[in-house]
């Protein structure tokens, strides 16, 4: 839950960061049967989209990456970045083969850190 944690933090509470970095993750397509939380996310795009001036300023880097199709969370990033585009919200995509596997995030770290100290 890493990922999603990153962006429920850092939507709700912009003022306390200027980077995110979201590895292998995106908020619910559609909500989950059994599942409490999973249908909340709207609130985020309307944050997201009553805000997007105050975000996009904000976060110096908005970092999104994924492990390719075969990513556990890959259908759902996809849906979250349509959303972000259709709102006007900036953000940065990295994709590299691998799925939802420790390779992949370290390789995403590897490449979002040292946009951390520009």
């Amino acid at each position: 839950m890493g990922g999603i944690q990153t962006l429920n933090t850092g939507i709700a509470h912009p003022e306390l960061f200027s980077y995110l970095g979201v590895f292998s993750s995106g908020w619910w397509a559609r909500p989950l049967q059994g599942l409490t939380n999973t249908d909340d996310t709207e609130k985020y795009y309307t944050m997201l989209k009553d805000n997007k001036e105050l975000y996009n300023n904000q976060f110096k880097q908005f970092w999104i990456s994924m492990g390719g199709q075969e990513d556990i969370a890959y259908n759902n990033c996809q849906v979250m970045m349509k959303r972000f585009d259709e709102t006007g919200i900036k953000y940065t995509y990295y994709e590299t083969p691998g799925g939802h596997t420790w390779p992949v995030w370290r390789e995403s770290l590897y490449r979002f850190a040292p946009l951390l100290f520009k």
